[in-house]
């Protein structure tokens, strides 16, 4: 077994075809196959179902594949590690943020690396956070900010932050003119909230199932300013994180009584990265 043939797998896990497996891994079909072949020879499994439409991958099929990411990774961070462990305050940082956060804190943080680290080269990634979890998986970034909890047993975080939960309404809403509300006074009330694959979607339906609270079914935000606007013209209320509230963009943000749910922001990365020192510093430039 070698790192080549878990290359071939995974490719072919990917693409679900052995023609685009084989030229994705620049090498030709029947030698992917035929390496592939000795593969499950030597693991004495089969790992595909082969018909002339499509490849399926078997149970345990998809169980190694799984296992040959993080070989495959693991190898790709000794390599790193190597190349980088002269220096490893330089080069370049791929880091990562999803969309309810990266507008609001990367403005606030990216100064900072830059005056702190300047031999680093940042590279920002915007996206959901379950194709952050993947692209850090994968290894396409070097770590990301997340909300936990966050359930893959091959990353490590460390918490940075709770973002408070305020609840936004328009000027003209019966509680506009409150400066504070309990929790409690959720129940029965329709919140609007963002689309599926948010983070702090779930973040809201965890306050609603805890306080008797219900979603507005008829619109889904696709962003967080989208349901700042939709707040604003008096379409319903929401939960809004501390770290987006705005000043004068027309909306009343009203602070909970007592203790106020959260979201606690942390910074996620593999646990097989050589680059945790890195992060520990930067955790210490971000809390400074």
């Amino acid at each position: 077994m070698n790192l080549r043939e878990l290359e071939y797998l995974v490719a072919v896990a990917q693409f679900r075809h052995f023609g685009k497996a084989a030229a994705h891994c620049n090498v030709s079909q029947p030698a992917l196959s035929i390496q592939l072949k000795k593969l499950e020879q030597e693991l004495g499994v089969d790992l595909f179902e082969r018909n002339n439409k499509r490849v399926l991958i078997t149970p345990m099929g998809v169980k190694i594949t799984m296992r040959a990411r993080m070989i495959l990774q693991q190898a790709a961070d000794l390599k790193q590690f190597a190349a980088g462990a002269s220096d490893i305050f330089g080069g370049e940082l791929k880091l990562g943020a999803f969309p309810t956060l990266a507008p609001y804190y990367l403005p606030l943080i990216v100064p900072k690396i830059m005056q702190e680290l300047p031999d680093i080269k940042l590279l920002l990634v915007e996206d959901k956070t379950d194709i952050l979890v993947d692209k850090l998986q994968k290894g396409e970034i070097d770590c990301a900010f997340m909300a936990l909890p966050v359930e893959a047993e091959n990353l490590d975080y460390l918490h940075l932050f709770d973002d408070e939960f305020y609840v936004a309404v328009s000027a003209n809403h019966e509680w506009a003119g409150r400066d504070e509300i309990a929790v409690d006074e959720l129940q029965d009330k329709s919140l609007l909230l963002l689309e599926e694959g948010h983070c702090m979607r779930q973040n809201a339906l965890d306050v609603c199932n805890l306080h008797g609270a219900r979603e507005t079914q008829e619109f889904r935000a696709t962003s967080l300013e989208t349901l700042r606007q939709m707040v604003g013209i008096g379409a319903g209320i929401t939960l809004m994180p501390k770290l987006a509230m705005q000043a004068n963009d027309g909306l009343k943000y009203i602070r909970f009584s007592g203790a106020a749910p959260v979201r606690r922001i942390a910074l996620v990365w593999r646990k097989t990265t050589h680059k945790r020192e890195l992060f520990e510093k930067l955790i210490e430039i971000f809390k400074g």
